[in-house]
């Protein structure tokens, strides 16, 4: 398991993105040499957790629960068979593109060290949205992209410090439940009776599908 890049994005005028700004900062291009990464604060106010990335939307993306975004090269090469078009690293936001690593099958808490120094911990799967269907190109993509139920993870900075492409990724702590983050994204889109089970998951759970499943499961009596 390894990490084939990590991947920044710039501030960038767009015509698709519903930021009130106009900009984004989704089209992540990789890049060369070690990149710091650390816990940015809290949401609303914390960007991202890789140095020089931009996020351009606060109030819904980055923030400690949703620092680094990472989605798998192999998840990147189904999606290039189906659309018919090459992807590169980075086509999908992410900050780090994998191999090796079941990325949507890990598990809510997994805990991952990146290189020599850096843990990550994953919290919950990627929701898309307009900027995501605008920055791809391709029709009815939010839909698409959310029944296929891949969506990469989202995580937390347990251990700052620098890292590169070419970094070994190494599991360094599963959890004993059985709450992926393929199971929290269909539980919070598709599938909402399946909220009371991401409870297992615990406070390792991002905030917002915490709220979520407890208030679920409070008014269904799950």
């Amino acid at each position: 398991m390894k990490l084939l890049s990590v991947n920044l994005g710039r501030a960038k005028a767009v015509p698709y993105t519903d930021n009130p700004e106009g900009v984004t900062g989704i089209d992540k291009q990789p890049v060369d040499g070690p990149v710091r990464v650390s816990a940015p604060g809290p949401k609303g106010v914390g960007g991202s957790g890789l140095a020089g990335d931009a996020v351009c939307k606060l109030e819904h993306h980055g923030g400690d629960d949703q620092a680094v975004y990472a989605m798998a090269r192999e998840d990147l090469d189904a999606w290039e068979r189906e659309l018919g078009r090459p992807l590169a690293h980075g086509a999908f936001g992410e900050n780090l593109t994998t191999e090796g690593l079941d990325v949507s099958g890990a598990r809510i808490g997994e805990r991952w060290r990146v290189g020599s120094a850096v843990v990550l911990e994953v919290t919950c799967g990627r929701i898309p949205c307009r900027t995501f269907q605008g920055h791809l190109g391709e029709k009815h993509w939010v839909k698409r992209f959310t029944q296929r139920g891949a969506p990469g993870a989202y995580l937390r900075v347990i251990e700052p410090g620098e890292i590169r492409a070419g970094d070994p990724v190494e599991i360094v702590h599963r959890p004993e439940h059985d709450v992926t983050v393929a199971l929290q994204f269909r539980a919070v889109t598709t599938e909402r009776t399946l909220l009371p089970r991401l409870l297992a998951a615990g406070e390792a759970l991002h905030p917002e599908s915490l709220r979520l499943a407890r208030e679920y499961a409070q008014k269904h009596g799950a």
